[in-house]
């Protein structure tokens, strides 16, 4: 992979970047605060192919004038130079090297690094072209937000809170899924009463048929997105579908069941109603960690 082809990578991760960030598709990467990096890396990427860029033909320029020059000596050794013998010793060429007398010079500043000094170039491996593979992914292959399979397969993340604020006014008092578990979990609902407490998350369901209300808790990036689950009991929909977002209607129950993955505590909610609702903007949950 010549340096051209290399500026082209850099130039294209730069501008799939730029185009994630700007978008909410970088949202299904990492979390929301992570935006002005993820942007200054874009940039940065793109700035790098045009140095790159810049220099090669900068190089390419002084290397065509090397040759030129050492075409010049060569006509002259042909023709034959009356000069005195000390005129005509190597010549220093700015950004190379001193001829050696026959044409071939040691220059390693012509932009050509490649070459043996010979003319013979060196051909890079094949497989360095499989770099681009990511870049194609990145582009061609916006991957979904992490949903019921990974969620089934880890253990809860829920986390004792440090503290059980006062809850606003309203009536079905909306709260996050990670809010709500904490407090029953851990508060034994004695914050929550007989309020009714509107959620929403995605369904998954277990080997028994199951159905929990579930949101992938983010600390950095997808790669270390950890669930918090909640059951539902009650009124539930008869047919429920894997990865479907819902947003459900309920309160408090006592009732609880152990995560068996990781043991950890997995509380319920009574539901009384329930309807599908479009998957969110912002998938992950980064409320447990601020």
């Amino acid at each position: 992979m010549n340096r051209q082809a290399q500026a082209a990578v850099l130039f294209l991760t730069g501008a799939a970047v730029l185009h994630a960030g700007s978008t909410d598709l970088y949202l299904r990467y990492v979390k929301a605060g992570l935006q002005p990096l993820l942007l200054g890396a874009g940039v940065v990427l793109i700035v790098a192919a045009v140095a790159t860029v810049w220099y090669e033909v900068r190089a390419g320029r002084s290397g065509r004038g090397m040759r030129w020059v050492r075409g010049m000596r060569g006509a002259r050794s042909a023709q034959g130079d009356d000069r005195p013998e000390a005129e005509r010793d190597d010549v220093q060429v700015e950004g190379g090297g001193s001829g050696d007398g026959d044409g071939h010079g040691d220059d390693l500043g012509d932009g050509h690094g490649d070459e043996d000094g010979h003319g013979h170039g060196h051909r890079e491996p094949r497989i360095s072209w499989l770099l681009i593979l990511p870049l194609l992914a990145l582009i061609l292959v916006a991957p979904p937000a992490l949903g019921s399979y990974s969620a089934m397969r880890t253990g809860t993340a829920l986390q004792a809170p440090f503290g059980y604020p006062a809850l606003p006014a309203g009536d079905p008092l909306p709260l996050g899924l990670v809010d709500y578990a904490g407090r029953a979990a851990y508060d034994h609902g004695r914050s929550l009463g007989d309020r009714r407490i509107k959620i929403t998350g995605f369904v998954a369901l277990d080997r028994s048929g199951t159905p929990y209300l579930v949101r992938m808790a983010l600390n950095c990036c997808a790669a270390d997105a950890q669930p918090v689950k909640i059951g539902l009991s009650g009124r539930i929909p008869p047919v429920l579908q894997p990865d479907t977002w819902l947003e459900v209607t309920g309160t408090y129950t006592s009732k609880q069941t152990k995560d068996p993955v990781n043991g950890g505590v997995i509380p319920f909610l009574k539901v009384s109603q329930a309807r599908p609702v479009p998957t969110p903007r912002d998938p992950y949950d980064e409320s447990w960690n601020n």
